[in-house]
């Protein structure tokens, strides 16, 4: 074990975003094109990303969670409706439906992974709450993608949508296409940690006309127009009808120009991350308090979460957290699980870490660690050093 006494000023932060000259150029030439808010850039960054992906639509939005609510009020998630997902996610991929009026019905994760059980899953489809069920929707925690095999039998058996929780995910590719384009809706997000960033936005893909027709009006207030088209079409800019009391989630070209740097690097970024988690993986598969994290097909590593094996710990997960940030290592947890939250709670009876013992034996295990492109050598050397020294502090 190196000595990280004489390391004592070093900081290594959980995530710092890869910008360079490239990014600064395409936000300035934005910023003196006169046009800021959703136009041509906007419009590019959709064409490039439903390429790269190989969807046959994708619609720039301002966060994956406003991506969200677009797909499943498409997919016809609304007042006595529900969804089916996991409860080991952030908030916003349940509260999305809860804003739409519709119920969340909550299926447990796998025992050795962090993806929803496709077996959970089918027994509420089977149960009397199945004919409620607008849609499933899988979450790719960490860039590792669910059984999406499994989930389209499933959706196909029973008739509903699947709609993915990308926000992980990108560039996760399977044998059955890129995930976020396998369902029949796919959200990603670009908030700063993910794998690419236009600081806050996201992407929803789908292959299907209606409901990327759908989508596109709902984006802007239910307009029968984009705002392109308004202001570059010979059509009167102030003639457009509404269809439906619709949203506000357009992604403005400022933010576009950027995130078409980051796509454009994005592969660059996946060979970075892949490189540290092979350091990561080669250091850890020598301790025994630690659990290797999933890595499945197509994994895109957006996070590393490092599980703990506390029977072999004198701690718990917090008290080696905590002892990780007095360090100056950066740190996470993915997820707290919905169910410990008290609207959540209170609006559900029997929502408890009981009756998901997998989620809630994962929660307790996790701490995510730093991961991204621009780590040097020493810091993820050092992250090592760190978790080596607290595993042999309170080593059983």
């Amino acid at each position: 074990m190196a000595d990280t006494t004489k390391r004592e000023a070093l900081k290594v932060p959980f995530f710092t975003a890869s910008i360079g000259k490239e990014e600064e150029e395409a936000v300035l030439r934005v910023m003196r094109s006169g046009w800021l808010t959703t136009g041509k850039e906007a419009l590019a960054f959709e064409q490039e990303f439903a390429a790269k992906v190989q969807a046959s639509y994708a619609l720039a939005v301002n966060s994956n969670t406003s991506g969200m609510v677009l797909a499943m009020e498409a997919c016809g998630v609304k007042p006595g409706k529900a969804v089916i997902t996991t409860p080991y996610t952030f908030v916003s991929t349940a509260a999305c439906a809860r804003l739409l009026g519709a119920d969340v019905y909550f299926a447990d994760i796998e025992q050795d992974s962090y993806s929803i059980d496709p077996v959970k899953v089918e027994e509420i489809l089977k149960s009397p709450q199945g004919k409620h069920v607008a849609a499933i929707v899988p979450v790719h925690i960490a860039g590792n993608v669910c059984n999406m095999d499994a989930i389209m039998a499933l959706a196909r058996k029973y008739g509903v949508k699947v709609i993915e929780d990308a926000a992980h995910s990108f560039p996760s590719r399977t044998h059955l296409g890129y995930a976020g384009a396998i369902g029949d809706v796919g959200v990603f997000s670009f908030y700063v940690t993910k794998t690419i960033t236009t600081g806050e936005g996201g992407m929803v893909v789908t292959n299907d006309e209606a409901l990327a027709k759908r989508m596109t009006s709902m984006r802007m207030h239910g307009m029968d127009r984009t705002t392109w088209d308004r202001y570059t079409s010979p059509k009167a800019s102030w003639e457009y009808d509404i269809i439906a009391p619709g949203y506000k989630y357009n992604l403005p070209d400022l933010l576009a120009a950027l995130g078409r740097v980051q796509l454009a690097r994005a592969d660059e970024f996946d060979r970075k991350r892949k490189a540290h988690v092979e350091r990561y993986m080669e250091a850890f598969r020598q301790l025994d308090f630690i659990k290797l994290p999933p890595d499945g097909e197509g994994n895109s590593w957006h996070l590393f979460l490092l599980r703990l094996d506390l029977t072999k710990l004198r701690c718990d997960r917090n008290t080696f957290a905590k002892e990780l940030q007095q360090k100056g290592v950066g740190i996470s947890v993915h997820f707290i699980p919905i169910f410990h939250f008290s609207y959540w709670k209170q609006l559900y009876e029997g929502f408890d870490a009981e009756h998901f013992p997998h989620a809630e034996q994962h929660y307790n295990e996790t701490i995510s660690i730093p991961l991204f492109p621009d780590m040097s050598d020493e810091a993820i050397s050092y992250v090592v050093d760190c978790i080596q020294q607290i595993g042999e502090k309170y080593h059983a």
